[in-house]
C-alpha cells in the first residue's frame, strides 16, 4: 500500500529533506515550536511519517481551511496514499470503516443519521442532565478523598458517561471505553491489537442493538435501529461502526480537553481567578481553550484525489496530506498574539473541531460538557491543586488525540 513516488518529492535534487512527523509539543499549552517555522518557511512541507511513508503537512490557517473544504481532499482511509500515523491504523480502518474516514455520499448518509441528536436545540435540552451527572461524579471524587487521578476520576468519567447515556449504553466499566480508545488511537498499536480492542467494543454494542430491535427505548441507539437499520439503508456492521466512532471520538477529545484545561488553570491561577470573578466568561473561555490546546491536531488526514495547490506549492494527486489544527489555531496572521490565553478574545474562529463537511458533528455537545465540567469544578473545589511535582504530570504523545495519561490532584 505504499503510495507512488511523487515528482515533487522532497528527495528530488535541491529539495529540502522531509522532516520526521509527528512533531512533539514542548509545552502542552502551545503548538509545537516547529510549526511557527513551517508556517513562515515551508507552509506545505514534506514529512516522513512513523510508518516511513512520506506525506505533506499544512500549517497556515487559510491553507488548512482551504484544504478541509476542498472536495478533492479525500478522507477515504482505503486510498493507498492515506497518511496513517500508526502501523495498524489503515488496515483496521479499512476493515471497520469509521464514517469520518469516508467521502460523500457515504459520509453524508451517516452524518445525516446522527445529526438530529447533536443539534444546538437538542444539546441545550441536555444541560440539566449533564449537570446532574457532573455533580454526581464530583460528589464521588470528593467523597473518596485525594490524591486521585483526575483524568480517570473526573475527565474520563464525565465524557464517557455523557456519550454513553446519550446513546443508551448502561453504566459500564468506564475504563473499558478508555482502554479501547487508548489502544485503537495509539500510533504504536498493531492492526491485530486495534482489531481486538474494537472487536470488544462492537461486541458490547451488538448486544445492545439486538436488545433495542426487540424493545426500543428513548435513546440514540433505539432511534438509529428503528429509523435506519432496515434493508437498503445500513447494515448491522455499518451501524456498529458508526456507534463505535461516535463513542471513541466523543469521549476521547472531551476527556483530553477537561484534563488539559484543568492543568492549564492550575498552572495559571490568574486565569482561574478570572473565571471565579466572572463565571459568564466560561463559554468564551471554552472556545479559547479549544483553540490553544487543539487536542485533535493531526486528526484531519487526507489524500489528494487530484493535484491541489496551497501557498504556491502543489500536493500531487495520490499523496497524503495532514491539516495541522494546532498550526492553524496558532497562526499570527489569524490570531493576535496566538500563544496568549485570552478569555476575552473576539472573533475566535478557531478550527479545533475541524472545518468543512467533516467538521465535528458533536461540537455543541463537547462545548456543553466543557462548560459544565469546568464551571462546576471551579465553583465547588476552590482548593484543587496538584498532588506532587508539576514535572510528574504524564503527557500523552503517541495517541491520535493529545492529552494527559494521568493528573494527580488533591484539595
Amino acid at each position: 500500500m505504499t503510495p507512488p513516488e511523487s515528482p515533487t518529492a522532497s528527495h528530488a535534487p535541491g529539495a529540502t529533506p522531509p522532516r520526521d512527523f509527528p512533531i512533539q509539543r514542548g509545552c502542552p499549552f502551545a503548538a509545537p515550536a516547529a510549526y511557527a517555522a513551517l508556517r513562515t518557511d515551508d507552509p506545505v512541507a514534506r514529512v516522513t511519517l512513523p510508518t516511513r511513508r512520506e506525506a505533506w503537512v499544512v500549517t497556515r490557517y487559510d491553507d488548512v481551511r482551504e484544504l478541509l473544504s476542498d472536495p478533492r481532499a479525500s478522507a477515504d482511509i482505503r486510498r493507498p496514499g492515506f497518511p496513517a500515523l500508526g502501523e495498524g491504523e489503515q488496515e483496521a480502518g479499512a476493515r471497520f470503516r469509521p464514517f469520518i474516514r469516508t467521502d460523500a455520499p457515504e459520509h453524508t448518509r451517516y452524518r445525516r443519521m446522527l445529526l438530529p441528536a447533536f443539534t444546538v436545540r437538542r444539546v441545550r435540552a441536555m444541560r440539566s442532565a449533564v449537570q446532574a451527572r457532573v455533580d454526581e461524579i464530583l460528589d464521588g471524587m470528593l467523597a473518596a478523598g485525594g490524591p486521585v487521578d483526575f483524568v480517570s476520576a473526573y475527565a474520563n468519567a464525565v465524557s464517557t458517561s455523557v456519550i454513553c447515556e446519550l446513546l443508551g449504553i448502561p453504566r459500564h466499566d468506564l475504563e473499558f471505553f478508555r482502554d479501547v480508545t487508548r489502544i485503537s488511537g495509539s500510533r504504536n498499536s498493531t492492526a491485530e491489537q486495534v482489531s481486538e480492542a474494537l472487536g470488544g467494543l462492537f461486541g458490547l454494542l451488538a448486544g445492545l442493538v439486538a436488545e433495542r430491535r426487540e424493545e426500543p427505548r428513548d435513546d440514540l441507539i433505539s432511534k438509529l435501529v428503528t429509523d435506519h437499520l432496515v434493508p437498503g439503508h445500513v447494515t448491522t456492521e455499518q451501524l456498529l461502526s458508526t456507534l463505535g466512532i461516535t463513542i471513541n471520538a466523543g469521549r476521547e477529545t472531551t476527556t483530553s480537553m477537561i484534563a488539559l484545561s484543568t492543568l492549564l488553570l492550575l498552572d495559571r491561577p490568574e486565569l482561574l481567578e478570572e473565571l471565579r470573578e466572572d463565571p459568564a466568561l466560561m463559554p468564551a473561555a471554552v472556545d479559547e481553550l479549544l483553540r490553544v490546546l487543539s487536542v485533535a491536531d493531526s486528526i484531519p488526514l487526507r489524500v489528494a484525489a487530484e493535484d491541489i495547490e496551497l501557498s504556491g506549492r502543489t500536493v500531487p494527486a495520490d499523496d497524503g496530506v495532514i491539516a495541522l489544527l494546532a498550526g492553524a489555531n496558532h497562526d499570527p496572521e489569524q490570531f493576535d498574539d496566538p500563544e496568549r490565553v485570552d478569555f476575552r478574545r473576539t472573533d475566535n474562529h478557531h478550527v479545533a473541531f475541524g472545518y468543512g463537511v467533516h467538521q465535528c458533528i458533536g461540537q455543541h455537545l463537547a462545548r456543553l460538557e466543557l462548560e459544565v465540567a469546568l464551571t462546576t469544578l471551579v465553583r465547588r473545589v476552590p482548593t484543587l491543586r496538584l498532588a506532587g511535582e508539576r514535572e510528574q504530570v504524564v503527557v500523552k504523545h503517541d495517541s491520535a488525540t493529545f492529552g494527559l495519561e494521568e493528573l494527580m490532584v488533591t484539595w
